[in-house]
């Protein structure tokens, strides 16, 4: 079995990491592939929504320890400050990287223990619906370690700054309705309906007209780092473009008729 299973339905890309032996900690190998399905998501017209998913009863607790700790001692390993700044780059980074540029709604479904690099995986995504079991953890300081994988730039986005820095600085596990509670999930379901209800999701979102959904994600994002002005510019030019598509009169008509459009992505 691959270590990453990727697949395609219904217009919904599935990303499950499959280590459920390892909590579905990341290899090196695992990172290069994950990045290759997020490229392939993007480039797929097919695909309109990208779920992230851990196999067995953990999400992903982060990168694998007990392979670092190995590797650490080969002659291979990584030995100067560069080359390990290189290794994260290339590795953890390149996922956020990747993730900046998939224009698709991209959903976190978190069974279990999101933990350290973990964690920020799932923050990487544009919503997280978490089952019951679902714990997160910044345990970044009870290694030793700073946040190497995003961390730092996703988690006061999404939470605020005050509580990011208590995350960070305490390490302590935030439960399923808390991570509700504080804006770091979307919603709460039972462990059984998680996927269920993911899929429902991604299943509402399918439906609507995907040029218009993939600019209303790329202007939101660029206006959390950009003056008022620039955002109106911004979305301005992007309703001229998307009035031109297909899509918008197919959905002006059939709000009108009051029947379900059929979106084509034109």
């Amino acid at each position: 079995m691959s270590e990453i299973e990727y697949s395609v339905k219904d217009h919904i890309a599935t990303i499950m990491l499959n280590r459920p032996e390892k909590l579905n900690t990341f290899t090196p190998s695992m990172l290069k592939r994950w990045r290759e399905c997020l490229v392939e998501a993007q480039e797929d017209a097919n695909v309109r929504v990208v779920v992230l998913t851990g196999a067995g009863k953990g999400f992903c607790a982060g990168g694998d320890m007990s392979k670092r700790a190995s590797e650490a001692h080969s002659d291979d390993s990584p030995r100067t400050a560069i080359e390990r700044k290189q290794s994260l780059r290339n590795g953890p980074q390149s996922i956020a990287r990747a993730v900046q540029q998939l224009e698709k709604p991209y959903i976190a479904a978190v069974n279990g223990a999101a933990v350290g690099a973990g964690m920020d995986m799932a923050l990487m995504c544009d919503m997280r619906i978490v089952g019951r079991s679902a714990r997160f953890s910044e345990a970044y300081l009870r290694v030793g370690l700073v946040p190497g994988a995003g961390g730092c730039y996703f988690l006061p986005r999404v939470v605020g700054l005050a509580k990011a820095l208590e995350l960070f600085f305490t390490g302590d596990f935030v439960t399923a309705d808390e991570a509700v509670r504080i804006g770091l999930a979307n919603r709460v379901v039972d462990d059984d309906k998680l996927m269920e209800e993911t899929y429902a999701l991604a299943r509402r979102i399918v439906a609507s007209p995907p040029i218009a959904c993939s600019l209303i994600k790329r202007t939101i994002y660029q206006s959390m780092d950009c003056d008022l002005r620039t955002s109106l510019e911004l979305i301005s030019s992007h309703m001229a473009i998307v009035q031109q598509t297909e899509d918008s009169k197919e959905a002006i008509a059939s709000f009108k008729e009051k029947r379900p459009g059929v979106f084509q992505g034109k």
